[in-house]
């Protein structure tokens, strides 16, 4: 998935929006009223980053399991390691996947999970 894709896919999901609070290189996307401000973040994409690096929130039992599944999955930089992964994006996680722990983690803060 190239950054475009990725971006497009974040977007993707409803009252979602990105933001920069952690400056230009750092994409925050978050879920919520953008107009009031009442928003939680679902993904950090460090833009700087090589590789490509996002941060997603997950249950703490899958995220345990990812980590052990693939070595490109980290618990979460800078995040509550056991709520967040940062995934390298190097291609070891498939797509599909990556677009499955995305929808998990949008689903895990609007209370959808």
């Amino acid at each position: 998935m190239t950054r475009e894709e990725l971006d497009a896919h974040l977007l993707s999901y409803p009252n979602t929006w990105l933001d920069f609070p952690f400056g230009e290189t750092t994409s925050v996307y978050k879920v919520g009223d953008k107009a009031t401000g009442d928003a939680k973040f679902f993904a950090i994409v460090q833009d700087d980053a090589t590789p490509l690096r996002i941060s997603l929130k997950c249950d703490p039992q899958l995220a345990e399991l990812l980590r052990e599944k693939y070595e490109t999955v980290v618990p979460g930089y800078h995040l509550n390691k056991k709520h967040w992964n940062t995934i390298l994006c190097t291609g070891q996680v498939p797509d599909d996947e990556l677009q499955d722990f995305i929808r998990l983690s949008y689903n895990l803060v609007t209370g959808q999970a």
